[in-house]
């Protein structure tokens, strides 16, 4: 079981299930969102996530057109982003999760607009948008 919560700890959920998508977004929106060079998501299916407490506390941003991202109303952690294109998944940010779960291997996304003072260490692989519209 994967558990998390946000900083204040007003909010929290659980995933009976496992991790089977793990990204680094180095898109423009989600660095300003997490204030970090990148966000980090494990996608997990949407019918092993539940909320244990704190489900009244959460406020919605709709990002864009496909995405919601789900945020605690009082320390404003990032809890998930839910995309309407994928239903059945929903991209916990790993911010938010409890201790060091297993997934599967990393991938960074969206890197032709990384911030231009980051540099990309680790071999994962890279996609400039998402992997789907690369092939």
């Amino acid at each position: 079981m994967i558990t998390g919560r946000c900083e204040c700890s007003k909010v929290r959920f659980q995933v009976n299930g496992s991790i089977n998508d793990f990204s680094h977004c180095h898109c423009s929106q989600c660095r300003r969102l997490h204030g970090a060079a990148f966000a980090t998501f494990a996608g997990v299916n949407r019918n092993d996530f539940s909320y244990l407490c704190g489900e009244s506390e959460l406020r919605s941003y709709a990002s864009s057109e496909s995405h919601s991202r789900i945020f605690c109303r009082h320390c404003g952690s990032n809890i998930l982003v839910a995309l309407i294109d994928e239903p059945n998944a929903l991209y916990l940010s790993m911010s938010a999760i409890d201790g060091n779960p297993s997934r599967p291997p990393a991938y960074h996304i969206f890197v032709g607009s990384k911030a231009p003072w980051h540099v990309i260490l680790d071999d994962a692989e890279q996609f400039d948008t998402f992997p789907e519209n690369e092939d």
